[in-house]
């Protein structure tokens, strides 16, 4: 058997191993879930009237269920690949990554299997996040290009927050650790634009809210979903995606790969 045929077979054997364990262990995957649908439900029923005033006159409710959904889609990705790096540790500490260096398989099919499986629950989770926002009165007469090109950046998105966690698993000495060190993929949307625009927020905190992961993607799938401009956000989230990515897969693979203590 090639060295591909050999890697594909080892990494779908892992991801569908991945997806069996979220599948008989659903608690923490819908823990994770509730934050952003805990979150748009408060913003829009216990705060859209008041965070409405933010984006100019004329806006009511209705105005702050569009401007606000990106974010939470955004902030979902980020809430749900707190369980990879959980699920990385847990095979840490457990002694299963120890495991399958010593049998015959391809060594990154297990990264990649979580990897995969993370990026697949991220990208089924922000839809169920969708629905709910569509339920709540939220509209987009986004054109199919633009309805493929943001699930696009959904996906691309949680892929590079997904390497991070996955590096933030392996880096951890216990579950508690990761779910602690992966908590930022939680807090940064929340100073993002993702509730408020920058020009609303004080001047030495824009910058903190504009340079930052966050928030081009946010006004990306923003533009793309409901026709604001976009600008030069498309291609910086992109740059921050792949930077990530290669980052996240650079710390990943050398943690996975240095002997074990």
């Amino acid at each position: 058997m090639s060295t591909l045929a050999l890697a594909v077979r080892d990494s779908n054997t892992m991801l569908r191993r991945n997806l069996l364990h979220a599948r008989r262990y659903p608690s923490m995957t819908l823990n994770l879930l509730l934050t952003p649908v805990m979150l748009l439900l408060l913003f829009v029923y216990v705060f859209g009237g008041a965070m409405s005033a933010g984006l100019g006159a004329g806006a009511d409710r209705a105005t702050y269920i569009a401007y606000i959904v990106p974010g939470i889609l955004m902030m979902t990705v980020g809430s749900t690949v707190i369980g990879a790096a959980i699920s990385v540790s847990m095979d840490m500490t457990e002694g299963l990554i120890a495991r399958f260096r010593t049998m015959a398989i391809y060594r990154g099919s297990l990264l990649v299997g979580h990897v995969v499986g993370s990026v697949l629950q991220s990208v089924a989770s922000a839809v169920l996040v969708g629905g709910v926002a569509v339920a709540i009165g939220f509209r987009s007469h986004a054109t199919v290009l633009e309805w493929a090109a943001a699930l696009g950046l959904v996906t691309l998105f949680a892929l590079a927050l997904t390497w991070i966690a996955v590096g933030m698993g392996m880096a951890s000495p216990n579950p508690e650790a990761a779910s602690n060190m992966a908590m930022p993929l939680i807090l940064l949307p929340l100073i993002s634009t993702a509730f408020i625009p920058a020009h609303t927020m004080p001047g030495w905190f824009q910058p903190i809210a504009e340079y930052q992961p966050f928030t081009p993607a946010i006004e990306t799938l923003r533009g793309l979903l409901l026709g604001t401009a976009i600008g030069d956000n498309w291609w910086i989230a992109v740059l921050w995606c792949v930077g990530l990515s290669a980052l996240g897969y650079r710390w990943s693979t050398a943690l996975f790969s240095r002997d074990p203590r």
